[in-house]
Protein backbone atom coordinates (compact mmCIF):
# COMPACT_ATOMS: atom_id res chain seq x y z
CA UNK A 1 0.00 0.00 0.00
CA UNK A 2 1.35 3.43 -0.85
CA UNK A 3 1.81 6.25 1.62
CA UNK A 4 -0.57 9.25 1.59
CA UNK A 5 2.09 11.41 -0.03
CA UNK A 6 2.29 9.13 -3.09
CA UNK A 7 -1.29 7.85 -3.13
CA UNK A 8 -2.50 10.40 -5.67
CA UNK A 9 -1.51 11.00 -9.26
CA UNK A 10 0.75 13.69 -10.62
CA UNK A 11 -2.33 15.39 -12.10
CA UNK A 12 -3.85 15.61 -8.63
CA UNK A 13 -0.69 17.20 -7.25
CA UNK A 14 -0.66 19.73 -10.09
CA UNK A 15 -4.31 20.56 -9.40
CA UNK A 16 -3.63 21.16 -5.70
CA UNK A 17 -0.59 23.30 -6.53
CA UNK A 18 -2.70 25.32 -8.96
CA UNK A 19 -5.41 25.79 -6.34
CA UNK A 20 -2.80 26.93 -3.81
CA UNK A 21 -1.35 29.45 -6.26
CA UNK A 22 -4.81 30.79 -7.12
CA UNK A 23 -5.50 31.23 -3.39
CA UNK A 24 -2.24 33.17 -2.97
CA UNK A 25 -2.85 35.37 -6.01
CA UNK A 26 -6.39 36.13 -4.90
CA UNK A 27 -5.12 37.10 -1.44
CA UNK A 28 -2.55 39.38 -3.06
CA UNK A 29 -5.30 41.02 -5.12
CA UNK A 30 -7.10 41.94 -1.90
CA UNK A 31 -3.97 42.94 0.05
CA UNK A 32 -1.49 44.94 -2.01
CA UNK A 33 1.13 45.37 0.73
CA UNK A 34 3.42 42.34 0.79
CA UNK A 35 4.12 42.60 4.53
CA UNK A 36 0.41 42.23 5.30
CA UNK A 37 -0.09 39.63 2.58
CA UNK A 38 2.64 37.43 4.05
CA UNK A 39 0.50 36.77 7.15
CA UNK A 40 -2.42 35.76 4.96
CA UNK A 41 -0.13 33.54 2.88
CA UNK A 42 0.97 31.74 6.04
CA UNK A 43 -2.68 31.17 7.01
CA UNK A 44 -3.43 29.76 3.55
CA UNK A 45 -0.41 27.48 3.81
CA UNK A 46 -1.57 26.26 7.24
CA UNK A 47 -5.02 25.41 5.78
CA UNK A 48 -3.42 23.38 3.00
CA UNK A 49 -1.00 21.66 5.39
CA UNK A 50 -3.88 20.71 7.71
CA UNK A 51 -5.38 18.63 4.88
CA UNK A 52 -2.09 17.27 3.56
CA UNK A 53 -2.48 13.73 4.91
CA UNK A 54 -6.10 13.17 3.90
CA UNK A 55 -6.08 9.88 2.01
CA UNK A 56 -9.81 9.24 1.57
CA UNK A 57 -10.66 10.31 -2.02
CA UNK A 58 -14.28 11.19 -1.18
CA UNK A 59 -13.30 13.32 1.80
CA UNK A 60 -10.61 14.99 -0.29
CA UNK A 61 -13.10 15.71 -3.08
CA UNK A 62 -15.37 17.47 -0.56
CA UNK A 63 -12.44 19.51 0.77
CA UNK A 64 -11.36 20.56 -2.73
CA UNK A 65 -14.93 21.41 -3.75
CA UNK A 66 -15.32 23.63 -0.68
CA UNK A 67 -11.99 25.28 -1.45
CA UNK A 68 -13.08 26.03 -5.04
CA UNK A 69 -16.40 27.46 -3.79
CA UNK A 70 -14.60 29.62 -1.24
CA UNK A 71 -12.19 30.88 -3.88
CA UNK A 72 -15.04 31.71 -6.27
CA UNK A 73 -17.00 33.45 -3.53
CA UNK A 74 -14.10 35.69 -2.48
CA UNK A 75 -12.61 36.35 -5.91
CA UNK A 76 -11.56 39.97 -6.32
CA UNK A 77 -13.84 41.90 -8.73
CA UNK A 78 -10.89 43.85 -10.18
CA UNK A 79 -7.80 41.63 -9.91
CA UNK A 80 -4.28 42.89 -10.49
CA UNK A 81 -3.26 41.95 -14.04
CA UNK A 82 0.34 42.48 -15.20
CA UNK A 83 0.36 45.17 -17.93
CA UNK A 84 1.74 42.93 -20.67
CA UNK A 85 -0.48 39.95 -19.83
CA UNK A 86 -3.75 39.32 -21.74
CA UNK A 87 -6.25 41.81 -20.37
CA UNK A 88 -3.50 44.13 -19.11
CA UNK A 89 -3.23 47.80 -20.03
CA UNK A 90 -0.35 47.28 -22.48
CA UNK A 91 -1.67 44.08 -24.07
CA UNK A 92 -1.57 44.41 -27.87
CA UNK A 93 -0.79 48.12 -27.59
CA UNK A 94 1.86 48.36 -30.30
CA UNK A 95 1.04 45.59 -32.73
CA UNK A 96 2.83 45.66 -36.07
CA UNK A 97 0.59 46.91 -38.88
CA UNK A 98 -1.22 44.35 -40.99
CA UNK A 99 0.36 43.61 -44.34
CA UNK A 100 -3.03 42.92 -45.92
CA UNK A 101 -4.51 45.66 -48.10
CA UNK A 102 -6.84 48.04 -46.32
CA UNK A 103 -9.21 48.10 -49.28
CA UNK A 104 -9.63 45.13 -51.60
CA UNK A 105 -9.88 46.78 -55.03
CA UNK A 106 -10.12 43.48 -56.91
CA UNK A 107 -13.19 42.32 -54.99
CA UNK A 108 -14.95 45.65 -55.62
CA UNK A 109 -14.17 45.57 -59.37
CA UNK A 110 -15.50 42.01 -59.70
CA UNK A 111 -18.74 43.00 -57.96
CA UNK A 112 -19.47 45.68 -60.59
Amino acid sequence: MSSPATAFSAAHRLYVKSLYRRYLKNALDWTIRRDLWRGEALQIRAEFEANRNVSNPRQLAVILERAEEHLAKFKHPDPVIPPTAPGGTKWERNLPPSMAPLYDHEAVEQAH
